[in-house]
C-alpha cells in the first residue's frame, strides 16, 4: 500500500466515521485499529485527518464493538502522536467516562477499559502532561477503583497500575492520590493478590506515593510500613521479581522516611535486624538503582538523626506538602500495541 493511497484510504475512512449509519461507523473504525497496529507511520495521518474527536465520541457509544475499536486506536496513535490527543478537546473527560463505567450497567467493555488505561500511561510518558492528566480527579478516582475492586480484570488492574504510576511520576499529584484513596486501595490489593507481577506494579506506585508529606499518615491508617517491612523480611525467591518487589519497597520506605523524619525513621529501626538485613540483600544482589536507595535507606537508619533526615533537594507545593525525587523508572513499563 503506497503513501498516496493509505492516504487517500484514511480521509476515506475518517469521512464515514460521521455517517448516520452505526454499522459503517463501526466498519470505519475497525479498519482505523488494523491499519494504526499494522503500519504504524499511519497513526499521525489518521490523527492529522480529524479522527481523535470521532473516536472520542465512540467512548460513549452503547456498543462495546465501538468502544474497543475507538480505544485500540486511540492507543495505538498514543504511541507515536502522543500531542494531537491530549490536544483534542475533551479526550481526556472521554477516556474518564470510558474508566469510571468498568463497574457500572452498562459498564464499559474490559477491553476499552484497558486500552483507555493503557493510553494515559502512552501519554504519561511526557513529562509536561502528567500535571494535565494528574488533574482530573475523575480520572485519578476512576483508575483507584479499578484497583480497588476486586473483580476487576487482571490486565485492567495491571493498565490502571501503570497509569497510576505515571500520574504519581509528578510530586504534586501525590497529595490528590492519597486524597482519593490510592494507598488504601494500593495495600488493599495487595494483601488480596499474591501474585508477583501485581505486586511488583502496586508496590512501583506506592514507593511514589510515599514521596510527600501526606504520606506518612495514609501509611500508618493502613499499616503501610509495616507491609513494606514484611516484603524485606520475606525468604527470598529465586528470580528478579520478588528482588524487585523489594526494591520498590525500599524506595517507598526510604521516600517515608525522609518526608517523614526522624519518627519515621525510629519507628523503622526498632522494627528489629531483619529490616536491615532485608536492606543489606538489596544492597548485595540488587539493580543499580535499587543498590544505591538501600545505601541511602542504610544511611538514613544508622545516622542518629543528630544531621536530620530530609534531603536538602525537597521542594514545596503551594498546599506545603514536601515532595521528595526518589524516582522508579517509567520506561521499565512497557507499552504495546493492540491486536
Amino acid at each position: 500500500m503506497d503513501s498516496k493511497f493509505k492516504h487517500r484510504t484514511i480521509r476515506s475512512l475518517v469521512a464515514k466515521l460521521a455517517s448516520v449509519s452505526p454499522q459503517t461507523r463501526l466498519d470505519a473504525l475497525c479498519e482505523l485499529r488494523l491499519m494504526s497496529k499494522q503500519h504504524p507511520e499511519t497513526r499521525p495521518v489518521i490523527a492529522e485527518s480529524g479522527a481523535i474527536p470521532f473516536l472520542t465520541d465512540a467512548l460513549y457509544s452503547p456498543s462495546h464493538a465501538s468502544q474497543d475499536n475507538a480505544s485500540a486506536t486511540l492507543l495505538n496513535i498514543s504511541i507515536t502522536a502522543k500531542e494531537p490527543i491530549i490536544s483534542t478537546r475533551s479526550v481526556l473527560d472521554a477516556i474518564s467516562h470510558a474508566l469510571s463505567r468498568h463497574n457500572h450497567n452498562p459498564s464499559s467493555s474490559p477491553s476499552a477499559v484497558q486500552s483507555c488505561a493503557a493510553t494515559l500511561h502512552s501519554l504519561l510518558l511526557v513529562d509536561a502532561y502528567r500535571p494535565i492528566i494528574g488533574s482530573k480527579r475523575d480520572i485519578v478516582h476512576a483508575l483507584v477503583d479499578i484497583v480497588r475492586t476486586a473483580k476487576s480484570p487482571t490486565r485492567s488492574i495491571k493498565d490502571a497500575l501503570k497509569a497510576l504510576f505515571g500520574i504519581a511520576l509528578h510530586p504534586l499529584n501525590r497529595p490528590g492520590m492519597i486524597e482519593l484513596g490510592a494507598v488504601e486501595s494500593l495495600f488493599g490489593l495487595i494483601s488480596r493478590d499474591g501474585r508477583v507481577g501485581i505486586w511488583e506494579d502496586a508496590t512501583a506506585v506506592i514507593a511514589q506515593i510515599a514521596g510527600c508529606e501526606e504520606s506518612e499518615a495514609a501509611f500508618r491508617e493502613v499499616s503501610g510500613m509495616g507491609v513494606l517491612v514484611d516484603v524485606l523480611m520475606e525468604d527470598s525467591i529465586s528470580g528478579v521479581r520478588s528482588l524487585k518487589t523489594k526494591e520498590n519497597a525500599i524506595s517507598g520506605l526510604l521516600n517515608l522516611v525522609r518526608c517523614g523524619g526522624e519518627r519515621v525513621a525510629m519507628d523503622l529501626r526498632v522494627r528489629g535486624l531483619e529490616v536491615f538485613d532485608g536492606i543489606a540483600e538489596v544492597e548485595e544482589k540488587g539493580s543499580a538503582k535499587g543498590k544505591m536507595k538501600a545505601a541511602a535507606l542504610m544511611d538514613v537508619l544508622l545516622d542518629d538523626g543528630s544531621h536530620g533526615s530530609t534531603p536538602s533537594g525537597d521542594s514545596s507545593s503551594a498546599s506545603g506538602s514536601k515532595v521528595l525525587f526518589v524516582y522508579l523508572d517509567i520506561n521499565e513499563c512497557f507499552i504495546n500495541e493492540t491486536s
